[in-house]
């Protein structure tokens, strides 16, 4: 590859999530159609979009939910196994109260259950990197503080 070849500067992917938690402060976990594995709500950003309104539709149009995000909780370094770079932003969407667990609907398909997860259950609904970067989240969160973290995990 020659220099005119090459990319200026790093072009990564960019995907936004959100952190829901219930009264029992167990985190909310999406089952996507197109996945082996659970996931939190949230998507890849469309171009000219900002993580934070990404995360926002996202929720809209997998749950039917209208809500607006809170914080950034974590901002996650995470090229995968194709080789492609990910910019990953986990949001506070704050809790989840009953009337709007009633008020879930799967709008557009991509999802197909949802259920609240306890922390320490986690290891069983994903792979290492997203428990990593969920578990990064919720101690930034009792910490009140944003994290960076590299694969899931905020460097010491």
């Amino acid at each position: 590859m020659t220099a005119s070849e090459m990319p200026s500067a790093a072009t990564p992917n960019v995907a936004a999530g959100a952190l829901f938690f219930d009264a029992e402060g167990r985190v909310l976990l999406v089952r996507p159609a197109y996945r082996e594995h659970w996931d939190i709500p949230g998507g890849c950003a469309e171009p000219g979009e900002s993580p934070r309104a990404a995360c926002i539709r996202e929720i809209q149009e997998e749950l039917g939910l209208t809500v607006d995000v809170g914080p950034v909780l974590v901002v996650d370094w995470a090229p995968d196994d194709d080789k492609e770079d990910w910019l990953l932003f986990v949001f506070d969407a704050g809790p989840l109260d009953g009337d709007n667990q009633r008020r879930i609907a799967f709008v557009d398909g991509e999802i197909t259950e949802w259920r609240f997860v306890a922390v320490e259950d986690l290891d069983g609904y994903g792979p290492g990197r997203l428990v990593r970067r969920i578990l990064t989240a919720v101690a930034a969160k009792a910490g009140e503080r944003c994290s960076y973290a590299e694969h899931g995990i905020a460097p010491v």
